[in-house]
């Protein structure tokens, strides 16, 4: 078996983070391709045979000739082949706020998404929040509450040991960071535990050796 996954670039690319940290959480050796976006090359290269099951998107995980696209997709491929309870809660209830947690990560917060992109580069000095950023703040971090309180008294995650749900919000995690909002004790203690995560200081130190910066991820501030 051979495992090669393929990612964006580590300062902006919020779903190769999530992709990435499955392959490191599965314990499985696996090979790094890192692609740069949007490059003069980008248009070409997403049409490349390793991209083309996706549509050109990252990440996507190669298992020898088996492309898995997705990170919920990839998270529970890896899950299937090194044993779920590495990835998700053995308790029945436990697994079913995990799962809807991560899925409501997988599909919702478009206002966080879109208005505060991930940037490992910067730390900005606050800023005041839109009311639709605003409540997905309040959502989410009302979720992290549901699940420490309930499930995560054994660990510093939000059901005790690192898992698929910290996986998923690790990108929510930066983009807290970046943009300094402001939060709950336990959310700040918990985005604390994840940001020190050794996987997530081997992405970060990865995305401090980038070069590469695309313009329209960047605030314009930092372009003056």
């Amino acid at each position: 078996m051979t495992l090669s996954i393929y990612i964006g670039n580590k300062v902006y690319s919020s779903w190769s983070l999530r992709g990435w940290l499955a392959a490191r959480q599965s314990g499985l050796p696996f090979k790094e391709v890192v692609a740069p976006l949007y490059d003069d090359s980008w248009a070409e290269r997403r049409q490349m045979p390793e991209f083309e099951p996706s549509n050109g998107k990252v990440p996507i995980l190669w298992d020898d000739d088996k492309p898995v696209w997705e990170s919920l997709a990839i998270i529970d491929y890896l899950a299937d082949k090194v044993g779920r309870d590495r990835f998700w809660p053995a308790d029945d209830a436990a697994r079913a706020l995990a799962r809807s947690m991560a899925s409501e990560m997988h599909a919702g917060y478009q206002a966080l998404r879109s208005q505060c992109g991930m940037n490992l580069r910067h730390v900005y000095p606050p800023e005041p929040l839109t009311p639709e950023v605003e409540a997905d703040v309040q959502r989410i971090t009302s979720l992290w509450d549901q699940a420490k309180r309930r499930f995560g008294q054994g660990g510093d995650y939000l059901f005790g040991g690192f898992g698929a749900v910290d996986i998923m919000f690790a990108p929510v995690v930066t983009r807290f960071r970046t943009y300094s909002i402001p939060l709950p004790s336990l959310a700040s203690d918990y985005c604390a535990a994840v940001w020190d995560h050794p996987f997530m200081v081997d992405w970060s130190r990865g995305a401090a050796g980038e070069n590469w910066v695309i313009e329209k991820f960047e605030r314009a501030a930092e372009k003056a």
